[in-house]
């Protein structure tokens, strides 16, 4: 059996090596054109070419998002973006609109399509007119079950791939075609610039009475109608790798290091477990813990085993759940002093209870007892932004560790 692929989002260039770092075997990233996150950071020709040499070197692939809808007006300023990057090596290109594919295959012939998650894609037939056209991976829509997914693979030619995603972020409208970001604030969420107003408090009034607002739900002064809880399926990855996907894909391009690191690390934990063991798999529940110290809405299996319900919804609060707090990334570890070199992200204090973790290592807790600034000096407290610090540690740490703290 060939081992499932486990994709990350990278939203910047410190990002795709981390999530390389921590175990994914491919990330997907957009150049600063042409992806749907604009307010992500993105990559310059140069951090793209970086990006991709980092990963080919440990052996991992990349894959560039083009998958927003072109009008007239992008077409000739795509063409112009292609030329600039088809000498960089590039695994595939993930784009939604036909157009966008042919242009793609006009500058770049030997280019692999894989065809976005925003094309809607919900039957074998739809998946083989795109094999016809030279597609060569599927990301699903996110509304399909298991049943349908195999239906998919059964109907397919063998080398026809299906991606689908596993974590993150839920779109109340159908595999993110939104319309409600353009129509109120004039942000097109199919060109990359949605306001996210799925996560917005709404309230009803009635025409006669402006200014006189009713609870859409009982004892409730408005609600988050729109807002899902955020899909998670690590407790379920034997039926995801016996369902025929050949990738499990991770939202969260706008999300931070700290999101990326915990995510990819124990979604790697439980892959690799999965295939050590098959008979005897057994899901660990401190995997799920380690989602739940990472920003999230609560969770959800999404359209897997039923149709959602209200109860896969978060009618209280648009707000992540924050457990922990991000506090510092390791640059550095000197064996003979035991002090590592950190910089911070968060407030760090001493005398506070955390918990150092990194690539293929579980965590471990220590108090912070002795901190020193860049001149060497002790200093009780690092309030400032990315301030590089040396911190003594209990137990030898790399470069890319991570350190965090339960949220007082």
């Amino acid at each position: 059996m060939k081992k499932i692929e486990l994709l990350a989002p990278a939203g910047d260039l410190e990002k795709l090596k981390i999530a390389i770092d921590y175990g994914a075997d491919a990330v997907y990233m957009a150049g600063e054109l042409f992806g749907l996150r604009a307010g992500a950071k993105n990559f310059s020709l140069e951090d793209m070419q970086e990006g991709v040499a980092y990963a080919h070197a440990r052996g991992k692939k990349v894959f560039l998002t083009m998958n927003v809808f072109a009008h007239n007006d992008d077409i000739e300023l795509m063409k112009n973006y292609l030329n600039q990057i088809k000498e960089i090596p590039l695994d595939a290109f993930i784009a939604s609109d036909a157009g966008v594919i042919q242009l793609i295959r006009e500058v770049i012939p030997d280019a692999e399509i894989h065809l976005s998650t925003q094309a809607n894609t919900t039957n074998y037939r739809t998946a083989a007119f795109w094999y016809q056209q030279g597609v060569k991976r599927i990301v699903l829509a996110r509304e399909l079950s298991f049943d349908e997914i195999k239906g998919l693979k059964e109907n397919l030619p063998e080398d026809m791939e299906l991606e689908a995603f596993v974590q993150g972020a839920m779109c109340i409208s159908y595999s993110g075609r939104c319309l409600l970001s353009n129509f109120m604030i004039e942000r097109d969420a199919n060109r990359g610039m949605c306001a996210h107003p799925c996560r917005w408090k709404y309230s009803l009034v009635e025409e006669k009475r402006p200014g006189e607002y009713y609870p859409v739900e009982e004892d409730a002064r408005g609600t988050y109608i729109f807002n899902s809880r955020d899909l998670c399926m690590i407790e379920h990855i034997p039926d995801l790798i016996e369902s025929g996907l050949a990738s499990l894909k991770i939202e969260g391009r706008m999300k931070s290091v700290f999101y990326v690191a915990t995510v990819i690390g124990a979604y790697r934990k439980a892959i690799d477990a999965y295939y050590e063991k098959k008979e005897n798999y057994c899901f660990q529940p401190e995997w799920m813990e380690e989602l739940k110290k990472v920003s999230n809405r609560h969770f959800t299996t999404g359209f897997y085993y039923r149709k959602p319900t209200n109860e896969d919804q978060n009618y209280e609060s648009s707000a992540y759940y924050r457990e922990y707090v991000f506090l510092g990334i390791v640059h550095d570890y000197d064996e003979s002093t035991g002090f590592a070199t950190v910089e911070q992200r968060n407030k760090i204090t001493v005398g506070d209870e955390v918990e150092i973790f990194g690539p293929n290592s579980d965590y471990f807790n220590q108090k912070i007892e002795i901190m020193l600034n860049e001149e060497g000096d002790a200093i009780t407290e690092a309030p400032h932004a990315q301030q590089m610090l040396k911190i003594k540690v209990s137990k030898p740490v790399s470069e890319k560790f991570i350190i965090r703290k339960r949220k007082e």
